[in-house]
C-alpha cells in the first residue's frame, strides 16, 4: 500500500497485504521483520489502516479497522467495529535508497516497481512521530490529526471538467507531490462515499480514492528502435511498417494524412481508432468462459491470443477486468496492439474485426477507382467538423462503436451543413468515450447500467475522470444513433450472417439512382468474408421512436433471416423473456436506410458489421458492391439529393 522498500536489498519499510493479511515489514539489508495480522481482511471493504514504529520501545504495530457505513455493509457483525491488530519487536531499521511509493515497491536492480497493490487507497498520510490511540481513532472517522509530514489528497484537484491530471497533491507543508503512473483509475468512490451523489465533482470529499491495479498500462515505455520519415509524396492512406527479425515478422499499421488543413480527394475514410483502442489486446476468448456460448461456435483462438494470455505486460482492453475483478476503463496505444494488425482474426467471430475489417473498405475503394483521404478518431476529436467539411463524402468504418462528444458533434454539424455520410457498419456511436485532454494516446470508457457489456462500473463511478461527463450509452444521454444515421444497435450474433430482402422503398423514385442495375433483385447479400453474409455479427435497425427521420427510406432488411444466436440488445428489454432471438423477435434485423439532410446532404447506412466483407464477392460484381458504389457515385456528383 505504502512503502519505502528496496526489494533487492530487503531494506526499508513496507506496508501492504500478504496473502490477504495486513503486514508491516522492516529490513536493514541483512535481516527482516514482518508483523502481520492473524486474519485475512475481507475484500471490497474500506479499512482505516495505520502502521507505527515506536523508536522509544523499538516496537512495530499495525492496525486495520473496518470503516462501515450505509454503502459499506453497516449491519455485518463481522465488520462492525472489527479491528485487526498485530505488534512485534523491531530492533534495527535502515533507510532504503528508494522512493516513497504508493501501491508499489522499488526494485533497485531494475530501477522499476513491483509488488503492485490491487485496490483503492484514500488519503494516505505520513507522520514523523508516534500517534496516540485516540489520534488513530480520529483518523478512522476522517478527523484531521495535525502534524502530518505528507498528506496526499487525491481529490484536491477535482473539478467539474474532470480529474485527468497525473498530479497527486500533497496538502501538507512538505509539498511532496506525487505522480500517478500508468493511469490508475481516478474519479473513484472513497471511504466516505454516502451514495447520495454520483458525480464526483459535486462531492469531491467523497471521491478521495485512486483505484490501483497491477495490470494498468498507460505507457509501456519502449525505447525507439526504428524511425520512419514519411516522404511528402506518399499518398494519404493506411500503411504498415513490416518488421522482420529472424523467422518472425510483424506489420505495424499507421495512417498518412494529407498536409494539415488540406484535402487531396473528395472522399474521407474515418478509421475508428477509439474503437480499436477499446478492443486493444482483448482476452475475450481466453478468459471468458461464456464466449463460446455467445459465439454460437467454437472460438477461433489465434497465436496472438495465446501470446497475450501469457504476457500481461502488453496490457488489457476495456472488455477485460483487472486482476481484482474491477472493470478496465482506460486503454492506451503506447504499447504494441496485437489485435490491431492486418492479419489478426477475432476469436469471437472467427473472421476479421475492427481494423482488419475496415481494410475491406480500403480494398473496395481502391478497386472501384475512387480516390480517398484518411483520418482517425483522434483527428476528428481534435478538429471536429472542420476536418469533415473539406470532403464531399465521409465514410465510417465497419464498427465505430466508441465516440466522444466532439466526434458526435462533428458528424452532426457536417450533416446539417450539407455533408454526405456513408455509415458502412453497425453498433456505431454507442458508448460515450473520452480522449485524455493532454495525453492523447489514452481513452476512457465508463460502462453504465445497460448496454452489451462485459463489466459494469461500480455505483458512483459512472462519470469520466478525463472530462467529468457521464459515461454509459449515448442513447441514455438523449443521442441515440438513429437521430444521426437513421439506424442504431439492435442485436448481435456470431454464428452466421444473413442476406437482405428489398422492401417497398427499394422501388421509390428517390432511390432510383441507388438501385440502378439491381432494381429487380429479390434477395441479395447471401455471401461474404464475414459470416458468409452481408447482414451479420452486429446489427442496426430503423426506429422512428428513437429518432430515425420520418422521411427516411427503409430500402432493405434482414428481418426473419437470423438464428436465435442473434439476440435483442439488453438496453431495450424491460422484462427478460425467452422470445428475444432472431427467429421470434422482429427487432433482430439489419436495416439499410437512406435519408436526405439539410442543404442537399444525405445519409446512407447499412446497419451491419458484415456488410463490407461482402463487397469483394464474385470479383466485386455483386448487389452489395453495386448498391454501395451507386450511392457513393451519387453522393459525389454534387447534385442536390431529392
Amino acid at each position: 500500500m505504502v512503502s519505502r522498500w528496496d526489494v533487492v536489498r530487503g531494506a526499508g519499510w513496507w506496508l501492504g497485504l500478504n496473502k490477504g493479511r495486513l503486514e508491516l515489514r522492516f529490513g536493514d539489508g541483512i535481516s527482516q521483520v514482518a508483523i502481520a495480522t492473524a486474519d485475512e481482511l475481507p475484500a471490497r471493504i474500506w479499512y482505516s489502516v495505520t502502521a507505527v514504529w515506536d523508536c522509544s520501545t523499538r516496537t512495530g504495530t499495525v492496525r486495520a479497522t473496518a470503516v462501515v457505513n450505509r454503502t459499506n455493509s453497516l449491519l455485518s457483525p463481522m465488520l462492525r467495529h472489527k479491528t485487526h491488530l498485530a505488534s512485534g519487536d523491531v530492533r534495527s531499521i535502515s533507510v532504503a535508497e528508494a522512493p516513497v511509493l504508493i501501491a508499489a515497491s522499488w526494485n533497485s536492480g531494475e530501477r522499476s516497481t513491483e509488488l503492485h497493490f490491487n485496490g483503492k487507497i484514500d488519503a494516505p498520510k505520513l507522520y514523523a512521530r508516534t500517534l496516540e490511540d485516540r489520534e488513530i481513532d480520529d483518523l478512522a472517522i476522517g478527523r484531521i490529526v495535525p502534524g502530518a509530514v505528507a498528506h496526499w489528497n487525491f481529490s484536491a484537484n477535482i473539478s467539474k471538467r474532470g480529474i485527468a491530471s497525473d498530479l497527486c497533491l500533497d496538502i501538507s507543508a512538505s509539498d511532496a507531490h506525487g505522480t500517478a503512473v500508468n493511469l490508475p483509475m481516478r474519479g473513484a468512490t472513497g471511504w466516505s462515499w454516502s451514495g447520495e451523489e454520483d458525480r464526483y465533482w459535486s462531492a469531491p470529499d467523497q471521491y478521495g480514492a485512486i483505484h490501483f491495479h497491477d495490470d494498468d498500462v498507460g505507457d509501456a515505455g519502449w525505447e525507439t528502435d526504428v524511425t520512419l520519415i514519411v516522404p511528402p509524396s506518399m499518398r494519404s492512406g493506411a500503411y504498415a511498417l513490416r518488421v522482420i527479425s529472424s523467422s518472425s515478422s510483424d506489420m505495424i499499421p499507421f495512417w498518412v494524412r494529407p498536409p494539415r488543413g488540406t484535402s487531396t480527394a473528395d472522399v474521407l475514410l474515418v478509421f475508428p481508432t477509439a474503437s480499436y483502442m477499446a478492443y486493444a489486446n482483448d482476452h475475450i476468448v481466453t478468459r471468458f468462459p461464456a464466449s463460446q456460448l455467445g459465439c454460437g461456435h467454437t472460438p477461433v483462438v489465434s497465436g496472438a491470443d495465446f501470446f497475450l494470455n501469457t504476457r500481461p505486460e502488453f496490457g488489457v482492453s476495456t472488455y477485460d477486468v483487472h486482476n481484482d475483478g474491477s472493470g478496465v476503463c482506460y486503454s492506451s496505444r503506447l504499447r504494441p496492439l496485437l489485435t490491431m494488425r492486418p492479419e489478426y482474426r477475432s476469436g469471437v467471430s472467427g473472421s476479421v474485426w475492427q481494423f482488419p475489417a475496415d481494410l475491406h473498405i480500403v480494398d473496395w475503394l481502391s478497386k472501384i477507382g475512387v480516390a480517398f483521404d484518411v483520418a482517425t478518431d483522434e483527428d476528428l476529436d481534435e478538429e471536429g467538423d472542420q476536418l469533415l467539411s473539406r470532403y464531399k463524402v465521409a465514410i465510417t468504418g465497419t464498427h465505430p462503436e466508441y465516440v466522444s462528444e466532439n466526434m458526435l458533434n462533428a458528424w452532426e454539424n457536417y450533416l446539417s451543413a450539407g455533408g454526405r455520410a456513408m455509415y458502412l457498419g453497425a453498433n456505431g456511436f454507442y458508448w460515450v468515450t473520452e480522449f485524455h485532454p493532454k495525453e492523447r494516446f489514452a481513452v476512457e470508457i465508463r460502462r453504465g447500467e445497460s448496454g452489451v457489456r462485459s463489466w459494469q462500473a461500480a455505483p458512483g463511478e459512472y462519470y469520466h475522470a478525463f472530462s467529468g461527463s457521464r459515461g454509459g450509452l449515448w442513447r441514455h444521454r438523449g443521442r441515440p444513433p438513429q437521430k444521426l444515421f437513421g439506424v442504431g444497435f439492435t442485436a448481435q450474433g456470431f454464428d452466421n450472417a444473413a442476406p437482405y430482402r428489398p422492401l417497398s422503398d427499394w422501388k421509390s423514385p428517390r432511390a432510383t439512382a441507388f438501385t440502378v442495375g439491381i432494381e429487380n433483385v429479390e434477395i441479395f447479400g447471401a455471401h461474404g468474408l464475414a459470416g458468409e453474409g452481408a447482414a451479420g455479427y452486429e446489427l442496426d435497425r430503423y426506429d422512428l421512436s428513437l429518432g430515425t427521420p420520418p422521411d427516411a427510406l427503409l430500402l432493405a432488411s434482414s428481418d426473419g433471416m437470423h438464428s436465435d444466436n442473434y439476440v435483442h440488445v439488453p438496453e431495450e428489454l424491460l422484462i427478460n423473456l425467452p422470445t428475444t432471438g432472431g427467429t421470434q423477435d422482429y427487432q433482430v434485423r439489419s436495416d439499410v436506410v437512406y435519408f436526405p439532410t439539410a442543404r442537399g446532404g444525405g445519409v446512407f447506412s447499412t446497419g451491419s458489421i458484415s456488410w463490407c466483407g461482402a463487397l469483394s464477392s464474385n470479383n466485386y460484381n455483386n448487389s452489395v458492391s453495386r448498391l454501395t458504389e451507386n450511392v457513393l457515385r451519387r453522393f459525389l456528383d454534387g447534385v442536390a439529393l431529392p
